[in-house]
């Protein structure tokens, strides 16, 4: 029930598309197949049906893709930059900042070695920065900075510009999570 809500309104802006085959997407390393006559998000690697919250992700950004027209990948803003993103910044930090330094704080070399099977890429910044393409219009950088004698270690999760035309924040915040868990 948690989701239901949001997925029929998800699903309800693309009732002229019911008519239409399966659309692949890629989200992060997994192609989705979503069929708009079934009202299903398919992962093709797994074979399973895709989990409420990446269903709406990935609808979210279909319904909303061509409306970004140049990708400036490395145009990071912060969570903090996106509209309502200050108010809702200490939940995000939360979901999406405190896995990272739990995980990696200590090591944020280790980071580069447990996300290549997410085919990032190295970033040269901090003390170990990656940048992952979540979707093929929408790229997130990871930032560590090691602990030194004056400061703990600090984390910073960044995004191309463009997010602000895909998602709404709320969708942001989730993704953030989800990249936390995946990295």
């Amino acid at each position: 029930m948690g989701y239901d809500v949001s997925l029929n309104k998800a699903w309800d802006q693309f009732k002229d598309r019911e008519k239409d085959g399966p659309l692949p997407i890629k989200f992060f390393n997994d192609i989705y197949e979503v069929d708009f006559l079934k009202r299903t998000v398919f992962s093709l690697s797994c074979n399973i049906e895709a989990k409420d919250h990446y269903k709406i992700l990935i609808l979210h950004y279909i319904a909303n893709e061509s409306r970004v027209s140049d990708v400036k990948a490395d145009d990071w803003i912060s969570f903090k930059e996106i509209d309502g993103g200050e108010a809702y910044f200490p939940a995000f930090r939360k979901r999406a900042i405190e896995p990272l330094l739990r995980k990696y704080g200590d090591n944020p070399g280790a980071m580069l070695d447990c996300a290549k099977v997410l085919n990032v890429e190295a970033i040269d910044t901090g003390s170990a920065g990656i940048a992952i393409w979540a979707f093929p219009k929408v790229k997130i950088g990871i930032i560590l900075w090691a602990k030194d004698e004056e400061f703990g270690a600090e984390c910073n999760m960044l995004f191309n510009r463009s997010i602000k035309i895909v998602f709404p924040t709320e969708d942001i915040a989730v993704l953030g999570g989800i990249v936390a868990s995946l990295v």
